[in-house]
């Protein structure tokens, strides 16, 4: 059996569930409020500290925990309540509403006042550039031309961009251009859509690429509070929508969203 503790934690909306092996093998559970800030920071690392025998202010002591492996809501509640990062969006010119047209489905196709879903970038701006569908360039990339829009954009506060152009998946050197100016330009959070989701049709990569842009900073910063707490000695990894687990570094918005329900 092995010396350290292992824990195994369910980080919903409300309730944080916290399972720990202690190094003879016994199972111990706590379950606390997600939210309680009077009481502690995170109710993930309180579970620990709880089990452990910790106070709250106490820091958790290296060596003694081996695995943590975690499921959480934190990105299902901010897509559901729309908490998530201002996203600008970069796009081919002559497609900034490809993703707001979709595939035009009609859940109930009598209805006579049809609501589209709310988007979740802030701003659309469109590239000058175009690609075949085959990789042909047909329209070269300005690179110079981009930055005006996108640093009225940082400018203004915005600090994600998604950027998501046509057949990238194919032809991938545009979009690694733009991106290379928005991370020198400072954007906290870059997202490419041939390296989000590298398939072809661009509406169904490019939603993917958007709600990574969107969720992957506050996931980022969630996540970097707990790895801050635990320091560098237990190996922290998460439950990605798809029910595998991935490390901490790892862990990004598009893999998220079930999370907390894939874990049951």
């Amino acid at each position: 059996m092995t010396e350290k503790w292992d824990f195994w934690i369910d980080r919903g909306g409300t309730f944080t569930d916290v399972i720990g092996r202690d190094p003879q093998g016994g199972l111990h559970a706590r379950k606390l409020l997600s939210e309680n800030p009077e009481a502690y920071a995170d109710a993930a690392i309180q579970g620990i500290r709880d089990l452990l025998g910790l106070k709250s202010s106490s820091a958790i002591p290296p060596g003694l925990i081996g695995d943590i492996k975690m499921g959480t809501t934190v990105a299902t509640n901010a897509l559901l309540e729309r908490k998530g990062d201002r996203v600008l969006l970069l796009t081919t010119k002559g497609f900034r509403d490809a993703l707001r047209i979709a595939y035009q489905a009609r859940p109930d196709i009598f209805a006579k006042e049809i609501i589209l879903p709310e988007q979740l970038y802030e701003r659309v701006v469109e590239i000058d550039e175009r690609v075949r569908a085959d990789g042909w360039v047909e329209r070269l990339l300005d690179v110079a031309a981009c930055h005006p829009a996108i640093e009225q954009a940082k400018a203004d506060g915005i600090d994600a961009v998604a950027i998501v152009f046509m057949h990238a998946w194919k032809y991938p050197d545009h979009e690694k251009a733009v991106a290379k100016v928005c991370r020198k330009l400072g954007f906290a959070q870059v997202s490419v859509s041939h390296e989000v989701s590298p398939l072809i049709k661009l509406v169904g990569r490019g939603d993917t690429t958007v709600v990574d842009a969107y969720l992957s900073p506050i996931l980022s910063r969630y996540v970097q509070r707990v790895a801050g707490e635990l320091g560098a000695g237990p190996r922290l990894m998460f439950m990605m929508s798809s029910g595998g687990l991935t490390a901490a570094d790892m862990f990004q918005g598009k893999d998220a969203l079930l999370s907390g329900p894939a874990g049951g």
